[in-house]
């Protein structure tokens, strides 16, 4: 499970480089190929480390007093119930991480969140300490050894304008895996968000000038309605992370879910565009779907519990084959119903979208 989950992170962080550095090189940005991303799993110096290693390289250079004084330390032992070893000791492993990665990488800062100060300092610490001890020992000197500069840089936490915090814990995470948080689910959180929430978030999600973002605000004030300022976010930041292909579905969902005409939408690309959303994209045979009354394909699909839930509402005039309003009770699914013969979409109500994949 854990080699999974780093394999995960590993193609997640290369997809988004990948994609991010195109993304730059539309908006007429120059990027050096050296550039590219390096991504390394700690395991690989830290699995054949002995634990009296461990003490002799990292050990001995910390100092109680200063790791119980850290804040990530403190409030934890202020709990009742404090904190374990285990936990006490993780500042040891992260500081390494930073002098390895200063030491054969010459990676100079580490970024992080406001909560990581602490362990950055430690690394920052450990850097200069353990460079201190090697001239002591050389005929070295500081001039024509490698540069020790360190840096940390950590980011507070994201808020939105009603003081609310993104995370798992808050309910409300926007997931980089397309395949826990999909494009048009990615690209919807954004097109929904707070007016006063748009600006701040062009200027920390996109690399837009100044002058650029000034003129967007500018124009969505005029017509807030209108949602231009949450339509260029969600767009810039979609295509950052997900690429032009994303984004492309992100807006082809969009299109579909809010009652758009479905003319000249090719079905395998609508298919494309729902892959991951096991929610709404429902197979279903052929079979099942083709010459059937669109009551039981309404339940086939999940749209409906009951065939008489889905008679109720095409009495009301509410359900739709394609965004289409069905009003014949007996209506029959044809071929000509499916997108390219493989999709057609249930809509019950204003909102609740249902897409059927047509299956041989």
């Amino acid at each position: 499970m854990i080699e999974k989950n780093a394999n995960a992170i590993d193609n997640q962080i290369r997809k988004i480089f990948i994609n991010g550095k195109k993304y730059a090189l539309r908006r007429g940005f120059k990027i050096r190929d050296e550039l590219d991303v390096i991504i390394l799993n700690n395991l690989k110096w830290f699995q054949k480390m002995s634990a009296l290693e461990l003490l002799n390289d990292i050990g001995r250079y910390a100092r109680v007093g200063t790791m119980m004084a850290r804040d990530s330390v403190k409030l934890r032992m202020e709990n009742t119930g404090g904190i374990s070893f285990t936990e006490f000791s993780y500042q040891l492993l992260q500081a390494y991480d930073f002098w390895h990665l200063h030491h054969y990488h010459q990676c100079q800062i580490q970024l992080g969140g406001s909560d990581q100060w602490g362990n950055i300092t430690a690394g920052i610490d450990l850097i200069h300490k353990k460079k201190t001890d090697s001239i002591k020992t050389t005929t070295e000197s500081l001039e024509t050894t490698e540069n020790t500069n360190a840096f940390g840089i950590t980011i507070p936490l994201l808020l939105t304008s009603t003081g609310e915090k993104f995370g798992k814990s808050a309910g409300n995470a926007i997931w980089l895996d397309d395949k826990m948080t999909s494009p048009y689910e990615f690209y919807q959180y954004f097109m929904k968000l707070a007016d006063a929430d748009v600006e701040k978030y062009l200027r920390m999600f996109t690399i837009l000038s100044m002058e650029e973002i000034d003129q967007i605000v500018k124009t969505h004030m005029k017509s807030p309605e209108e949602r231009k300022g949450q339509e260029k976010l969600a767009s810039e930041i979609t295509e950052f992370v997900h690429g032009v292909a994303g984004l492309q579905k992100a807006q082809l969902a969009t299109r579909v879910l809010f009652g758009d005409s479905l003319e000249n939408i090719r079905g395998h690309d609508l298919i494309e565009a729902f892959l991951h959303d096991s929610q709404r994209l429902t197979p279903i045979h052929r079979n099942e779907i083709v010459n059937r009354t669109i009551d039981r394909v309404a339940v086939a699909a999940g749209a409906c519990k009951s065939r008489n839930e889905a008679n109720k509402l095409i009495k009301v005039g509410g359900l739709y084959l394609n965004n289409q309003r069905v009003i014949e009770p007996h209506h029959k699914v044809i071929e000509d119903d499916l997108l390219d013969g493989v999709v057609c979409v249930i809509r019950t109500g204003k909102s609740n979208y249902h897409l059927i994949q047509v299956i041989d």
